[in-house]
């Protein structure tokens, strides 16, 4: 005896529903542990007695779906509307495809002896401090030295195309949400759930809509996880600039774009590069994830030593991970600041 029988019967629905129940049709274990046995049937105790969730309900009425068929039929709407996502999606998402690929092939095929001296000078241009500089030509020699010097080069090359990408579209998107109230309300659920979402859950239905073999897979997937501290902070930023600050630039006749360029984005900016600061950190734990669905680099030995058991593989590349989150966190604080110091020199 269901729990539930008593609600079916009661209101007459017991023909309805053992309409389409077939005689022939497997029984789950569920099902035949909750047979009556040849003693009588099987009572349901108050303790016992379950919520009334779909699987209960289908106990006392088999016309009524289970969560499985839920499940099943969220799974069959998305694989029929797979063909029209893809003819929409694979034109707009190939430039990534191209970028991943690109920016791997020539951080790669270059020598060694040009790729860091390069990086070394971005480091000193942007950050103008000859210790950080020397701390990340030992930490790339270390790299280097332990044989994980083109796992670490791949990471970082998907690390700049995505985390570049964050930026220019998550810049103008918190721009917009602080200017418009409405828009702000409609985009905060989206960046709620990906905010909240597991990392795992933005490869399941990637991988039903693009190939394994394609980095736009694991790239989209970076993107949507790591863009959402850009877009909240931006926003933050300029809806933080102090308002006599705006009447002022109102008195000396400032439209609203000279507002937005001159005053608002100069002292937000130190908000905008946490945002940013965030975003690179989260696109570096991200890349590591995306192992799973071919992305190369330094996940990808973290994953050998988690599917071979082989420990001393995977705390190396683990460290080599932490070594390049020291570096992009060190470099970026490092630039906040001197931007901070200019900005409060002139």
């Amino acid at each position: 005896m269901a729990a539930y029988d008593f609600i079916f019967d009661g209101l007459g629905l017991r023909k309805w529903c053992d309409a389409d129940v077939k005689a022939d049709r497997p029984m789950g274990l569920d099902e035949l542990l909750s047979k009556p046995t040849a003693g009588g049937e099987k009572s349901v105790s108050a303790w016992e007695f379950p919520f009334p969730s779909l699987n209960a309900l289908n106990d006392a009425c088999p016309a009524l779906p289970r969560s499985r068929d839920m499940t099943k039929g969220l799974e069959q709407a998305f694989l029929g509307a797979k063909d029209a996502l893809s003819y929409v999606l694979d034109p707009l998402t190939q430039p990534l495809s191209w970028m991943l690929e690109g920016s791997l092939w020539v951080i790669l095929a270059a020598p060694w002896w040009v790729i860091v001296p390069i990086l070394l000078l971005i480091v000193q241009f942007v950050a103008r401090s000859i210790k950080l500089t020397g701390f990340v030509a030992l930490s790339l020699g270390l790299l280097a030295f332990i044989d994980h010097y083109d796992y670490a080069m791949q990471t970082l090359a998907i690390i700049f195309v995505c985390a570049f990408l964050c930026v220019l579209f998550g810049v103008p998107i918190g721009i917009a949400m602080s200017r418009s109230d409405r828009l702000r309300r409609a985009l905060l659920p989206v960046l709620d759930m990906l905010q909240t979402l597991p990392p795992f859950v933005y490869l399941i239905p990637l991988i039903f809509l693009f190939s394994v073999t394609e980095p736009k897979l694991y790239g989209i997937a970076i993107i949507l996880y790591a863009i959402v501290p850009v877009v909240r902070l931006t926003d933050l930023g300029i809806r933080l600039v102090d308002t006599d600050v705006l009447e002022a630039a109102d008195a000396f006749g400032m439209d609203s774009r000279q507002k937005l360029f001159g005053v608002q984005i100069p002292l937000a900016a130190p908000t905008i590069m946490a945002g940013v600061n965030q975003t690179i950190m989260m696109s570096l734990a991200m890349v590591v994830i995306a192992s799973l669905v071919s992305a190369p680099g330094l996940g990808v030995l973290v994953l050998q030593g988690i599917r071979n058991l082989e420990l001393g593989t995977g705390l190396v590349a683990g460290f080599g991970i932490v070594i390049l989150a020291v570096i992009l966190d060190r470099v970026t604080k490092a630039s906040l600041e001197r931007f901070e110091t200019g900005r409060r020199a002139q």
